[in-house]
């Protein structure tokens, strides 16, 4: 290969390999968002549970 041809072949390589990462980062972003909306559920559960368990405490102090 000569020079302009071996330097077309490496620059379309690292443009493959930066849509590669383009798609992983994307991939990524979105399991972030999932992880984040799985968060905030958890979270309101856990503080609905904490809700309980003290109304459940003071019904056994007061029982």
């Amino acid at each position: 290969m000569n020079d302009t041809s071996q330097r077309t072949a490496e620059f379309l390589s690292v443009v493959i390999e930066n849509a590669e990462l383009r798609q992983q980062l994307a991939d990524v972003q979105d399991q972030c968002v999932e992880l984040a909306v799985d968060a905030g559920e958890l979270h309101a559960e856990i503080e609905g549970l904490c809700a309980r368990l003290a109304q459940a405490e003071r019904g056994r102090r007061t029982g």
